[in-house]
């Protein structure tokens, strides 16, 4: 069972009907305890990074997801979800993540449009697991206005918007991405695929 965490804010359904689709049980859910029992992971997310981490941590998902992670189990942060695994946002202020990775969360630079909407293409670092399989330059979907700055080794996609930006990550059993692979067509299922076949 592919457990999807409800805080309240995200497109829960959409990534739930999506795993449903190609055959895999998930379920949505703000039951600490199930989350716990669940074989994976998936914290989505949408809106303002205050109110979601501090959901979040109200909530008691911040200890369920390091302990299960710690456990092994796979994870997978989607768009608002990616950038909470890190360790401070500078949306509207200055607010910790749940540090599972080091890293910052910045406003996307002026010269562009924002907020970030609509299709870019990938460029790949890793490709196993999560992206095997995708074909060449794939192409996927996006809404966001900020975006994740590291210079730790785990930066698994980018894309160019503006300039290059770090659009995915991959440690251990830890994956995200600030697109929406549920919004991202035949390479977006492939993706969510991949995930639920680790």
């Amino acid at each position: 069972m592919i457990g999807i965490i409800d805080y309240g804010m995200g497109n829960l359904r959409s990534v739930e009907k999506a795993f449903q689709f190609l055959g895999f049980d998930a379920k949505i859910s703000d039951d600490v305890s199930f989350i716990e029992n669940a074989d994976k992971i998936v914290l989505p997310g949408v809106g303002a990074f205050e109110k979601a981490i501090d959901t979040v941590k109200k909530k008691g998902f911040d200890k369920i997801i390091k302990e299960q992670i710690n456990k092994g189990k796979s994870f997978l942060g989607i768009c608002l979800g990616m950038q909470m695994i890190f360790d401070v946002s500078y949306e509207n202020g200055k607010f910790e993540g749940l540090g599972l990775i080091p890293g910052v969360v910045k406003k996307l630079p002026g010269n562009v449009k924002i907020p970030h909407i609509g299709w870019n293409n990938l460029k790949l670092y890793k490709q196993e697991p999560l992206f095997k399989n995708l074909g060449e330059n794939p192409y996927v979907y996006f809404v966001h206005s900020y975006y994740l700055e590291t210079d730790t080794p785990v930066i698994s996609a980018t894309t160019f918007y503006g300039k290059e930006i770090q659009v995915a990550v991959q440690k251990d059993n830890i994956f995200a991405t600030q697109f929406h692979p549920e919004k991202s067509g035949d390479v977006g299922l492939r993706i969510l695929k991949n995930f639920a076949e680790i």
